[in-house]
């Protein structure tokens, strides 16, 4: 006897088998050609939409941004000159497109005549207001509250 393995694999089909071929038609027919099996595809059903959604820091700090300069009646070019940013940087951060550095916004908050902490104080305060405006749940299910702010980087 020996300890070798029979040189055979074994095969796991991964598609059933087809159905065995109908009974031979008469010669005169064409002959048909089998047909693979199609496979099941599942519906595609789409992720459910979130009930309510969180804003960005970086739509809130935009936001705040573009208010504080439309406010003070002055031009994208007249701020971006005086934090020495590009124009299409500062447009950008105003939309929310952009995520800034802390050095950016700071930049950007004293060309408005605002401190950083000043910024992210008025941030602060847009988002208590749309939590106030669409109140979420914390993990508890308790209704949520914005009484601080923590920002971590």
């Amino acid at each position: 006897m020996s300890n070798h393995a029979p040189n055979e694999a074994r095969v796991i089909p991964l598609r059933p088998a087809a159905t065995p071929a109908p009974a031979q038609a008469p010669a005169s027919a064409p002959a048909r050609v089998p047909q693979r099996a199609r496979p099941v595809l599942a519906p595609r059903l789409s992720p459910p939409a979130p009930a309510h959604r969180e804003p960005l820091w970086r739509d809130l700090v935009g936001d705040v941004l573009r208010r504080e300069r439309l406010a003070q009646e002055r031009t994208l070019k007249d701020v971006a000159d005086a934090a020495r940013i590009s124009m299409p940087y500062l447009s950008e951060l105003e939309r929310g497109r952009k995520e800034a550095s802390s050095e950016v916004l700071a930049a950007a908050a004293r060309a408005l005549g605002l401190g950083l902490g000043d910024l992210l104080s008025l941030a602060h305060d847009e988002l208590t207001r749309l939590a106030q405006v669409r109140p979420g749940r914390s993990r508890a299910g308790t209704p949520s509250r914005y009484d601080g702010m923590c920002l971590a980087a």
